[in-house]
């Protein structure tokens, strides 16, 4: 398939995060942009509003009349059902139908490009690689899986000859690129709806670090089982972050590399895990041969991704965060993070478990996760793309918190929940629709000071 050829684009599933980047990327080369999505999001209506066309019924009378066979592209998101109507249209009439993932390949096959792996820390890392690229005059156009603070855009650049995309591991989706630099955050256990076991998520996570014939384009942790440069903050490696110290509520740290010490990098984003998503980005332009110059001053300018440790209220008496954490290591990284920063403060968290299969093959590990906060307020499960499974619900999870403040609060009950609370710090965690209620939550709590 011929992108040059293609005139128009249609989305079905067009407001999920990545999926929304590329309807961007698309309408920026000039394309005939239109979709559908089961329900209206801040996204949709961003979309809209920049001339895109999208509906939210799945009906095949709301597809455009002119798009034919010949120069017409549908992309589809996993996340859609094999029943869906206008899916079962474009694939019956031979239309070129792609996943997400095959788009980002052939995009990726006739550009640079630089793949961010990792079952946690893809978004931000990608965000710091892509901003630094920008930022320093390169020709990028930088897939984000998240609303990225300095651009309020899920896409950086509008360049023809580099890109930075997410290397995501569900469904496989990563063996579709064509990496020229990437690496690898962690392999943790996820998504075992799809891989079924550990064993095979990592398995799936070496073939793509397969594509890299040449190791030392290959980034990496030091507990991974993979032949790659070691990235570490305080630890021995190739890249590694040491004299870290906290100064204005920014870490400065210096950098061993192979080629000596870099001094003095300033980096806003709390948390030893963002410390450790910036070396990967920082190490990822260096042998680009990105400026260390360059690198320093994108580096302190970065603002960070909304719903990841996003500040909503930062005052004296009240810190409100939202993160999009949604697995128990990630969980883990917003408790430290917070306790680095507000240490004796008294601590709300509220989450929201993403998917019943994670809850059900993560569930000790999350009430250990949960259980580390002075207070709790659990939210249903939401299913995303999954029906609900038996036994496997927010009430079975609560029952293995230990926590002595903990609570089971619907969506309806939720602000009402928190208003009561006398906590200092508040953190509103998870990765489903809790993200659309956090303008809510910010205007309940600033109205009830």
């Amino acid at each position: 398939m011929n992108l040059n050829q293609i005139h128009n684009v249609y989305f079905i599933g067009i407001g999920g995060i990545g999926m929304s980047a590329l309807a961007r990327y698309f309408k920026n080369i000039g394309k005939q942009v239109s979709g559908y999505d089961k329900t209206p999001t801040t996204l949709t209506k961003e979309l809209i509003a920049s001339g895109i066309a999208i509906h939210f019924e799945d009906s095949i009378d709301l597809i455009p009349k002119d798009y034919s066979v010949e120069n017409t592209l549908v992309i589809i998101t996993p996340a859609v059902p094999k029943t869906h109507s206008e899916w079962n249209y474009f694939v019956e009439r031979d239309f070129y139908v792609k996943k997400r993932a095959e788009v980002l390949g052939i995009i990726t096959k006739d550009t640079f490009c630089f793949a961010v792996a990792g079952t946690h820390g893809k978004t931000t890392t990608s965000s710091i690689l892509g901003h630094i690229l920008y930022e320093s005059g390169a020709d990028v156009t930088a897939f984000i899986g998240g609303i990225v603070e300095n651009y309020n855009s899920n896409l950086i650049g509008d360049g023809k000859t580099v890109t930075v995309v997410e290397a995501d591991e569900f469904d496989r989706s990563f063996l579709h690129l064509h990496p020229n630099i990437a690496c690898i955050t962690s392999m943790d256990a996820d998504h075992l709806d799809i891989y079924g076991t550990s064993d095979a998520i990592e398995a799936s996570f070496l073939e793509f670090a397969g594509k890299l014939e040449d190791k030392s384009k290959l980034f990496i942790t030091k507990e991974l089982p993979l032949e790659g440069v070691t990235v570490a903050v305080n630890e021995e490696a190739v890249y590694s972050a040491f004299n870290v110290r906290i100064e204005d509520g920014s870490y400065l740290f210096d950098i061993k590399t192979p080629k000596g010490i870099l001094y003095d990098f300033r980096f806003g984003l709390p948390g030893k895990h963002n410390l450790m998503n910036a070396l990967m980005a920082i190490a990822m332009a260096e042998i680009f041969g990105t400026p260390t110059v360059a690198i320093a001053v994108a580096l302190a300018s970065f603002k960070g991704v909304k719903r990841r440790f996003s500040y909503q209220i930062k005052r004296e008496d009240l810190v409100y965060i939202d993160d999009y954490a949604h697995h128990p290591t990630e969980i883990d990284a917003v408790h430290q993070a917070v306790r680095e920063l507000y240490p004796g403060k008294k601590v709300l968290a509220v989450f929201q478990p993403h998917l019943f299969s994670r809850t059900r093959d993560f569930a000790d590990d999350f009430a250990r996760s949960l259980s580390q906060f002075d207070e709790l307020i659990l939210m249903d499960i939401y299913p995303a793309r999954e029906v609900p499974m038996e036994g496997i619900t927010s009430e079975w999870l609560f029952d293995k918190i230990d926590n002595q403040q903990k609570e089971i609060v619907s969506k309806e009950g939720l602000i009402k929940a928190i208003l009561k609370s006398n906590a200092q710090v508040i953190v509103t965690i998870g990765a489903g629709d809790i993200g659309e209620m956090v303008v809510s939550i910010k205007e309940a709590l600033n109205e009830n000071i």
